[in-house]
């Protein structure tokens, strides 16, 4: 049965001379590969205006659960971006969230909650008028936030000076765990804040460079151990770089 849907393309690579797999996070069916042809004089277009990595698309295709990869019958932008592809700063922040979000997501289900947070969150950077200095702090606050959705939401409860965040369990505890994966005092006192923060008050926490590094490695190494098989990321040390 046709089935019609949006989705967020997250990343696409050359299968053969005509065609391409493209992973899309779908409304409908939560990561869904596609093998799509491209025909050779159409293929610049497709890529750079279609499959472009973020970009929102309304698709019609033939779902079948048995398939790996699915055939879309058509596909069309659902969303133009009005600055995301062609603000330097806000490209930078587009190649982190694009890659981290193929790795994250790749198991990921339909979530409709999730999916709206995605497309909240990329329609709001795109709209934002800030310059460097004020989205400086975008990409930890949707690490942040977006842990809500996957299941790991820091447990900030009860949390009073003297606990420790146990990065393993995902709560505050009042002594260290003897596996030794945990925050320490300075940085576990410094979580429920960063919790609290959110894009409009984001320009609020003032990082040094240093500062900002750290939170973002910290970040990283969260997920990393609450999802499997998380491999290094190559647009790490470019978005380090422009918001140093």
């Amino acid at each position: 049965m046709l089935e019609r849907t949006t989705g967020i393309v997250l990343h696409h690579l050359k299968y053969n001379d005509d065609s391409i797999i493209v992973n899309i996070y779908t409304q409908l069916h939560g990561n869904v590969g596609f093998l799509i042809k491209v025909p050779r004089q159409k293929r610049s277009n497709v890529r750079t205006l279609l499959l472009r990595p973020l970009n929102i698309l309304e698709l019609d295709f033939d779902f079948r659960p048995n398939q790996t990869l699915q055939r879309i019958n058509d596909l069309r932008l659902y969303i133009s971006y009005d600055s995301l592809p062609y603000d330097h700063i806000k490209g930078t922040l587009a190649l982190f969230l694009s890659e981290f979000l193929y790795h994250v997501l790749k198991h990921e289900m339909a979530n409709p909650s999730l999916f709206q947070y995605l497309c909240n969150s990329l329609l709001w950077l795109d709209r934002s008028h800030n310059t460097q200095k004020g989205l400086a702090n975008f990409h930890l606050v949707f690490l942040t936030r977006l842990t809500r959705f996957l299941g790991f939401w820091p447990n900030v409860q009860g949390f009073v000076h003297g606990m420790v965040f146990d990065l393993r369990e995902a709560t505050m505890v009042n002594s260290l765990p003897a596996h030794g994966q945990y925050l320490n005092g300075e940085e576990s006192a410094f979580l429920p804040l960063l919790l609290r923060i959110n894009y409009a008050t984001m320009h609020l926490l003032r990082f040094s460079r240093q500062q900002r590094t750290h939170v973002l490695d910290m970040l990283v190494d969260y997920y990393r151990m609450h999802i499997p098989e998380f491999p290094e990321m190559k647009s790490l040390d470019v978005l380090r770089t422009v918001f140093s």
